[in-house]
C-alpha cells in the first residue's frame, strides 16, 4: 500500500487550482455570503481538540446564523446531546470550519476562522426562540469565505426528492440505541425521543 504523506506528494497527483479557485477565496463576507447565511437552516461544524477532531451538524430556521459584520459571525448553542464536543474543542484551539447549505442549491459556503464561546445576556436574549435563550453562542472571526463549486451535492443527488430513503427501511435511533446498548428499551428510547423532538428543541 502507497501512503501519501507529504504536501509535495499530493500535489504531484493533483492539477495546481486555477486562478479563478485561488483569488475567490475572500477574508470578509461580502453580500453574496451574507445572503447565503441568511437563506441556510443548516451548517456543519469543524473543530479539533485533544482527541483528535469533529464534525457536528447545526440547524435552525434560516439565518440563525448572525451576521454581526463583515468578519463576524455570531452562532446560537441550541439544545442538544449535552457532549458539548465542538465547545469542548474550542477551548482548547480556537479553529474553526463552517460548511452551510441551502435547500435546492448545489453551491455551498464555506468559512473558515477562529471561535469564542461567549455567554453575554444582551448578545443571547435577541436570539431566543420559542422563550429559550441559548446557553452559550459561537463568536467566529472570519479568516477565509468562499464559495464550493456544486459537483458533490450533484453527485450525490441530495436534494433530489425521488432520491430520499424511506424512514421505514433504516432502524429507528431506539431500536439501534437498543442494540448498541444493553439493557435498554427500544420502545421506551423512540418514545423519549419523539417526546424530546416535540418538547425540547430549544
Amino acid at each position: 500500500m502507497s501512503v501519501i504523506d507529504t504536501e509535495a506528494d499530493l500535489r504531484v497527483r493533483y492539477a495546481r487550482p486555477s486562478d479563478l479557485v485561488q483569488k475567490k477565496i475572500l477574508h470578509r463576507l461580502d453580500r453574496h455570503a451574507r445572503a447565503f447565511i441568511a437563506l441556510s437552516p443548516f451548517v456543519v461544524l469543524a473543530t479539533h481538540g485533544p482527541d483528535g477532531a469533529d464534525c457536528s451538524p447545526r440547524g435552525d430556521a434560516p439565518g440563525f446564523v448572525r451576521v454581526e459584520d463583515d468578519t463576524t459571525l455570531l452562532l446560537p448553542d441550541r439544545r442538544g446531546n449535552n457532549l458539548i464536543d465542538s465547545l469542548r474543542n474550542l477551548t482548547h484551539s480556537p479553529d474553526i470550519g463552517l460548511l452551510f447549505m441551502v435547500p435546492g442549491i448545489n453551491e455551498t459556503l464555506r468559512v473558515n476562522g477562529r471561535a469564542r464561546i461567549v455567554s453575554e445576556a444582551a448578545r443571547l436574549e435577541p436570539m431566543a426562540v420559542q422563550g429559550k435563550v441559548p446557553a452559550s453562542a459561537l463568536e467566529i472571526a472570519v479568516r477565509e469565505v468562499f464559495f464550493h463549486c456544486g459537483k458533490a451535492l450533484i453527485r450525490s443527488d441530495l436534494w433530489n426528492p425521488e432520491r430520499h430513503v424511506e424512514r421505514s427501511s433504516f432502524p429507528t435511533l431506539g431500536r439501534i440505541v437498543a442494540d448498541q446498548i444493553a439493557g435498554i428499551d427500544a420502545a421506551a428510547a423512540d418514545a423519549n425521543l419523539e417526546e424530546s423532538y416535540r418538547t425540547r428543541l430549544y
